[in-house]
């Protein structure tokens, strides 16, 4: 009869027997009973019987297309306070024959971090979020619960010319930022957070704790920029701290297409990745209604930037090498660099930095992501052909994200993240949307503007960003997934890095315990 059934469905069957005879009590004595462990694991685990457990589930789903009933949850949630129930409820998973999902921040365009159709626990790390700045080596520890900005606001306690080069939204667990690649403002001086970590530290497979020396070279590779759910439970970074001016400054031009945005946005693609590395000149899209007509839908485009420095060096820069954008002094902004960072998370820069230690995003909603990488200018007429796309969904935009500067000097193989030299801008593809019942028409809008954009972006394979994970590059469905299937998404994400990637995962966890829809499969025998 299972040869009747789709693949998919026969891998959930295979899975029944366990999740319907998970022994929770065996589970709770194994934790308990764990050598080093305390006496607080009343406290660290939430069952499905325990009244906390749907809050603390939901708590950090930030994609609301997985905060349903329908959506596999978890047997139940570790929330460790240290080290040793973290190599717990690993030993104790694997003992019991239950999977884990380790999640920081909740930011998982696809909600592995916390969805998975095999039994499953959660290792959930808000609770080990310690930031420990030392201004004198300028450097931090910091634990993988933390948000960035926890991390933002911890480095800006301490001192006013230190940075750290991240992303920028707030709420975004420091884990999986990391182990992905993280990019923010300043990555075109300093490079990638995965470009500026020193030491880690990891609960393996077998339960032990390990830092960069004792994990070795190629797993501490691995885990910068090759994410780090494949490879064990990373609960620690050291940062390299980096120099910001103690002025830098803000700066955004807004133009539609009827006051010649599609003109600046092409001569954009020619100059924004040639710019200098203390400049950061991104481009957003929006729908918006037209000025010319309300029943009329067009495309706004905002030039926004970063200098690290004051205005009078910012002006003559940009009016030499991009003059049609018209920046003009009432255009910028001098400010702090934390200040910065309050500016392009969304609040006052002017509001106190505490607002960074809220880790719950002020809103949240449905949505569906993409990413490319652009290598050569795409044409007006290409562009047009975009807006005309876009402007179908009205909740659709786009994040476009210079690259060049210290980026195209860092090897491809330096950390797994492969997108430097060559090029010129990476695209998000955003939109989102309200109720559950616009699920499949939005995921399939977004599949077509992904495929009106191929022949204009990276080929062979067209590469994709990890951090905005997308299960339609490919996904594996079953535990022994071959090297050949799993390579349909993972060359797109890490390219030449991929077979190392698989390597290093083979010899780290020989029996694939952590396994998700798109972990690195291990090689059989005869291939290791």
């Amino acid at each position: 009869m299972a040869a009747n059934l789709p693949l998919i469905s026969i891998i959930f069957l295979s899975f029944c027997y366990v999740a319907s005879s998970f022994d929770q009590v065996s589970f709770l004595q194994c934790f308990s009973l764990h050598p080093l462990q305390s006496n607080s694991t009343s406290k660290s685990i939430t069952t499905r019987k325990d009244p906390t457990y749907i809050s603390l589930l939901q708590s950090s789903i930030q994609n609301l297309r997985f905060l349903n009933t329908s959506s596999p949850s978890p047997q139940l949630i570790v929330t460790p306070v240290n080290p040793s129930q973290i190599q717990a409820a690993i030993v104790c998973s694997q003992k019991l024959g239950v999977h884990v999902r380790v999640r920081s921040g909740g930011h998982d365009y696809e909600g592995l971090s916390y969805v998975s159709q095999m039994p499953f626990i959660i290792i959930d790390l808000r609770n080990m979020r310690s930031v420990e700045v030392d201004v004198e080596k300028e450097s931090a520890w910091v634990e993988t619960g933390a948000t960035l900005g926890e991390l933002y606001y911890a480095i800006s306690q301490k001192s006013k010319v230190l940075g750290f080069p991240a992303g920028s939204c707030p709420t975004v667990g420091v884990g999986g930022q990391v182990s992905g690649g993280g990019f923010g403002t300043i990555f075109r001086k300093y490079g990638l957070a995965a470009d500026n970590v020193i030491d880690a530290k990891i609960v393996d497979v077998n339960g032990k704790v390990l830092d960069r020396k004792a994990m070795g070279e190629d797993l501490f590779w691995a885990i910068r920029g090759g994410g780090g759910a494949s490879f064990g439970v990373i609960f620690a970074w050291k940062f390299v701290l980096v120099p910001v001016p103690p002025t830098v400054t803000v700066f955004e031009v807004g133009k539609t297409i009827e006051e010649d945005a599609t003109m600046l946005l092409y001569k954009w693609q020619n100059v924004a990745h040639k710019l200098h590395e203390d400049l950061f000149l991104h481009a957003v899209t929006g729908v918006v209604t037209s000025s010319s007509s309300l029943a009329n839908k067009t495309i706004s485009i905002s030039f926004g930037g970063l200098y690290l420095g004051k205005i009078e060096k910012l002006l003559p820069s940009i009016q030499e090498s991009f003059p049609e954008l018209g920046l003009t002094r009432e255009s910028c902004t001098e400010m702090s660099w934390i200040q910065s960072v309050l500016y392009f998370a969304g609040f006052s820069q002017d509001g106190s930095p505490e607002v960074l230690l809220n880790r719950t995003q002020s809103s949240r909603s449905f949505f569906k992501a993409k990413s490319d990488y652009v290598m050569e200018p795409i044409s007006q007429t290409a562009l047009q052909g975009l807006w005309n796309k876009l402007i179908e969904d009205e909740t659709s935009y786009l994040i476009l994200t210079p690259y060049g500067g210290v980026m195209s000097q860092i090897s491809d193989s330096a950390t797994p993240f492969p997108h430097r030299g060559g090029n010129m801008y990476q695209i998000q593809y955003m939109v989102t949307w309200d109720s559950e019942e616009e699920n499949n028409q939005k995921i399939n809008w977004m599949r077509e503007l992904y495929d009106y954009m191929a022949p204009y972006v990276s080929r062979f394979p067209r590469a994709a960003y990890m951090n905005y994970r997308d299960l339609d590059l490919g996904r594996n469905y079953v535990i022994n997934t071959t090297y050949a299937q799993a390579s349909v998404w993972g060359l797109k994400y890490f390219r030449g890095n991929f077979k190392r990637l698989v390597k290093v995962k083979t010899a780290s966890d020989p029996a694939n315990f952590f396994w998700n829809e798109q972990s690195f499969p291990v090689l059989s025998p005869g291939r290791r």
